[in-house]
């Protein structure tokens, strides 16, 4: 099997984590309330590596793992939920780039507090 991001698909991944499910009989667990608690588990897994310690860098190898826990069942959810990751995140990134854009957004605008002020700006329009 291919190992890099370059070299794998999303589709390969979903196959993967689907087989991982399907040969330990888990599907029938695989509700959406449980998998999206599941994403939020294995999140706050991974924010804990950065918890408190504002000194030392975390392992890299616990904190890659965190991160492969998330996706993973983010590709999970996205099997029982049928969602196409690729066009979902492009539909987001358009929206995205609506809700900010680079002539709002940008180096001029980089500040903290100025984000915040154009985005409670933005808010009292909708």
């Amino acid at each position: 099997m291919k190992s890099g991001d370059s070299e794998t698909t999303l589709e390969e991944l979903k196959q993967l984590v689907e087989q991982f499910a399907k040969e330990r009989h888990w599907k029938h667990h695989h509700t959406p309330k449980n998998l999206a608690m599941g994403i939020a588990i294995e999140a706050s897994e991974l924010m804990e590596h950065y918890q408190w310690d504002h000194q030392s860098e975390p392992d890299k190898e616990e904190v890659a793992d965190e991160l492969s826990d998330v996706l993973f069942n983010l590709l999970n959810f996205a099997i029982n939920e049928n969602i196409d990751i690729s066009s979902s995140f492009k539909s987001k990134y358009k929206k995205l780039q609506e809700k900010y854009p680079t002539t709002t957004f940008n180096k001029e605008h980089a500040d903290l507090e100025e984000y915040h002020r154009i985005k409670k700006k933005y808010r009292e329009k909708k």
